[in-house]
This record gives C-alpha cells, sequence and structure tokens, in this order.
C-alpha cells in the first residue's frame, strides 16, 4: 500500500479513529487503526468492540492495500507536522512496518497484520431515517449531563433513544437521568423513525456522536435496531452496541402538580450560585432557596470554611419556600436554558423541582432537593 494525502484530512480522520480506540487494553490489535486504500480514497476503521467508527478521505493510492499501525502514535506524529503537508503513508507488509514521510520528516511504524482485525458483524436494522444534525446534536446535548456514572445501575449509563407521545403527537425523544436529575428532551419524530425501537445509547457514543454533529445543515442517517445503532455522513460511519437493559419508567418521576412557580434569568441565576458555592463543603455542595415575593435569597453555611449569601430579583408569587439543593446540579440544569428565562416549578421542600426553558415543554428537567 501507498498513498499521499493532505495533513489537514489525515489529521481529522485519525483524530476521530484514536479517540474509539481503549487507552488500556489487553488486545494490542485494538490499540491500532486499520487503514485500507481504494480507488481514490483511504478508509481509517478502529473499533473498542462495542464501537466502530469508520472514516473516509480523499487521497492519491499509488498501490491500493491495507495494514494496522498504533492509532494515538500515528496521530501524535500527524498532529505534530506543519499545516498543508502533503504526508505520504507506505506499508511493507512483508517487514511489518509504515512509513510516514512529509517533507524532511520519516518515521517507521510497526503494523499488525489486517487479517487480525475484528470488524463489527453487520446488523438488520429495523428502522433507518434522516434527521438533521442541529436537532441530534440538541437532543444529546441537552440530555448527556444526566447520565448516570454508577455501573451497579449500567442501564442508566446512557441516553434513552425513543418513539414517543408528545403534547402535538409523536416526537423523537432523548431522557436521560441518574437518579438524582433527570433530563427530557423532544424533538419533532422525523420521517421513517416511527417504528424505532427503544435503545440505550452508552455514554462514550453519545460522546463520539458530538464529533459528527457540527455541521447545522447536514443530514445524519440513522439506522436503529435491538441491539445496534449507527449514525452515519457520507464520510464518517460510526456503529455502536447499545446497553442491554430496560430503562426505568422516567415518567413516574416527572411532576405534574408542581404549582409554586419561579422565573429568574438564567445566565444570572447561574453566576449567583455558583459565587455562594465557592464556600460550600466539597461533599455535599448544598446551597439553600429562600423564596418569597419577588424575591430569592440564595444562601450556603458551611461551618468549616464560612458563608455566603446573595440576593435576586425575580418572578414569584407564591407562599414562602426553603429549599435546598446540589449547586453543581443547579448549575448543569440552568446551563441547559438557551432562552433567557428559566421556569422552576416546585411543590414543596421536599418533592422533585421541574425546571424549563420560558414555556417551552419540549424539554423539561427535574432536580432532587435535599436537606440544609
Amino acid at each position: 500500500m501507498k498513498i499521499s494525502i493532505e495533513r489537514g484530512a489525515l489529521l481529522k480522520a485519525v483524530a476521530q479513529a484514536q479517540s474509539v480506540v481503549e487507552r488500556r487494553n489487553t488486545i494490542p490489535i485494538l490499540a491500532n487503526v486499520l487503514i485500507e486504500a481504494e480507488g481514490d480514497s483511504v478508509q481509517f476503521r478502529a473499533t473498542d468492540l462495542d464501537i466502530e467508527v469508520v472514516d473516509k478521505a480523499p487521497a492519491m493510492v499509488e498501490r491500493a492495500g491495507a495494514t494496522t499501525v498504533a492509532a494515538t502514535t500515528l496521530h501524535e506524529i500527524v498532529r505534530k507536522l506543519p499545516d498543508g503537508a502533503l504526508v505520504t503513508l507506505t506499508a511493507d507488509v512483508a517487514a511489518g512496518r509504515l512509513t510516514v514521510d512529509a517533507g524532511r520528516s520519516n518515521f517507521s511504524l510497526a503494523t499488525l497484520p489486517r487479517e487480525d482485525f475484528p470488524v463489527m458483524a453487520s446488523s438488520e436494522y429495523q428502522s433507518n431515517f434522516a434527521a438533521n444534525a442541529a436537532v441530534l446534536r440538541r437532543l444529546f446535548d441537552k440530555s448527556k449531563f444526566a447520565i448516570s456514572t454508577e455501573e451497579t445501575r449500567y442501564y442508566l449509563n446512557g441516553v434513552y433513544m425513543h418513539v414517543s407521545d408528545g403534547p402535538d403527537g409523536k416526537v423523537l425523544r432523548c431522557v436521560a437521568t441518574d437518579g438524582h436529575r433527570l433530563a427530557r428532551v423532544d424533538a419533532d419524530l422525523p420521517a421513517g423513525a416511527v417504528d424505532m425501537p427503544g435503545v440505550i445509547v452508552p455514554r462514550k457514543t453519545v460522546g463520539e456522536l458530538r464529533k459528527l454533529l457540527d455541521d447545522d445543515e447536514m443530514d445524519i442517517a440513522v439506522s436503529v435496531s435491538e441491539t445496534k445503532v449507527r449514525f452515519a455522513t457520507p464520510d464518517i460511519t460510526l456503529t455502536s452496541k447499545v446497553i442491554d437493559g430496560t430503562f426505568p419508567d422516567y415518567t413516574r418521576v416527572i411532576p405534574q402538580a408542581n404549582s409554586r412557580r419561579l422565573e429568574v434569568d438564567a445566565a444570572e441565576f447561574a453566576k449567583a450560585v455558583d459565587r455562594v458555592a465557592t464556600v460550600s463543603s466539597e461533599r455535599s455542595r448544598a446551597v439553600k432557596l429562600q423564596l418569597e415575593n419577588d424575591k430569592l435569597v440564595l444562601s450556603v453555611n458551611a461551618p468549616d470554611s464560612g458563608a455566603a449569601e446573595e440576593e435576586l430579583a425575580v418572578a414569584y408569587d407564591d407562599e414562602r419556600l426553603e429549599i435546598g439543593f446540589n449547586a453543581k446540579y443547579l448549575l448543569e440544569i440552568a446551563s441547559q436554558v438557551d432562552r433567557e428565562n428559566a421556569v422552576f416549578l416546585f411543590n414543596s421542600s421536599g418533592d422533585p423541582t421541574l425546571m424549563r426553558e420560558g414555556n417551552d415543554q419540549s424539554a423539561v428537567y427535574v432536580v432532587m432537593p435535599m436537606r440544609v
């Protein structure tokens, strides 16, 4: 195999591939990227056996062929080459080496046979549809902060993507929760998605998918089966196993009858929470909210480190309420608000609180209170 490729195109393709590779693995071939050159393009394939990414780039292919090389090493080399450089990759299968030439730089890397590289088995997908990149980005970006990191409840270690009933008909919905907070985000149901099985997309896949979603104009081809999900652009295909488990009935924890309404400038609220939380103890990071007529007082009282208090002008005309929250959870939820105002709906100091953006019902967040 011998190819020449522009450094920028090579870097983009190798960067996507090497981020999938597991840093600590006991199978040497999984640290490698499979490079396959044919026609006028080259594709880079990487896998950790749960996720597979294939990235295609245009190249001048002098000799078609394939080899595998350490993904992180190749990425580091290409990253450090000068912008605009023309990079030549030459594989000597017999010697088990790949040479990387760019200008006066020359590298010789060890390779492993392509036959050893595991390729993810193809799957029959029950549902195939196209979704706009901006729509998918909003669904996953606004829900992923609530993914659980607790390994014992593995079925919460991802975003539950499924078809559900919205106020005006069927919607594509993403939900994540860790038991302390919950995010539920809706989008119009894309054509062809109505029969999609509900799947739990793993945390790592959500992170890798984010790299495909930067171009707002692009449509992403989405394919879903009971065991796999695939997202594809013309250049990149990301295939992932889904989490084998049942996502809990999240509708039961979304409060329907919270009537005490607080409306506050989301950015001001987040800054105030951040300021007073500076003195809270690291363990609990508890912030107390005291609500009365058009006034919100945020306070922290940490015997070891000190106390803090800040007052905000808000829209609130219900009876007085004192309620405590983990500052980190409040900040994460407030940072999801794209509009100016956040609306909090309370019931009592011991019940879950609902938050949404103004009157927009398409994204709702639930956060559990804590004792302060």
